[in-house]
């Protein structure tokens, strides 16, 4: 039997709403494993900054003891290029990414599960029509109810 192995990639930023006041930068998330703790081997999904930060909190709530791995800085103010900016963030986001699936009570909990291997269009037509601070609390409650179904029932759900 070999041991179990969950590598994950994030790579294409790509800057969405280009040129408007709104525009954000998401990150493709690649998932491949042999782990028991998913049901799916393999999965792609496209998340910003913001759900990162959704994810780190998730992951503090449960985590007790276990310390959660930083995220890399959300700069209001950065010297350099934007795609310098991207690339480094981009790189913070692998990093954080893979501390957490290398520690065995962070990999086991459902909201990781759902954040590496649920569309997001998923959380956000639930969510939808919430302003914030409420579309967060929307998120939260969403993610609750999520992670507690099979990926099958979830992804029913949400098409």
């Amino acid at each position: 039997q070999s041991p179990e192995l969950t590598t994950v990639r994030v790579q294409d930023p790509r800057v969405q709403n280009e040129g408007s006041w709104n525009s954000y930068v998401d990150y493709k998330i690649f998932l491949h494993t042999n782990s028991k703790a998913f049901t799916a081997k393999t999965s792609c999904v496209r998340r910003r900054y913001r759900e990162f930060v959704w994810l780190r909190r998730q992951l503090q709530k449960n985590a007790g003891l276990v310390p959660v791995p930083e995220l890399p800085g959300k700069s209001t103010f950065f010297v350099g290029s934007t795609d310098e900016f991207i690339e480094k963030r981009r790189q913070g986001l692998q990093q954080f990414l893979e501390k957490v699936v290398q520690n065995v009570v962070l990999l086991s909990d459902s909201r990781l599960h759902l954040f590496l291997q649920t569309p997001l269009l998923c959380l956000d037509l639930l969510c939808a029509g919430w302003s914030r601070p409420g579309y967060w609390q929307c998120w939260e409650a969403a993610g609750d109810l999520l992670s507690a179904l099979p990926p099958c029932q979830c992804l029913q759900l949400c098409v």
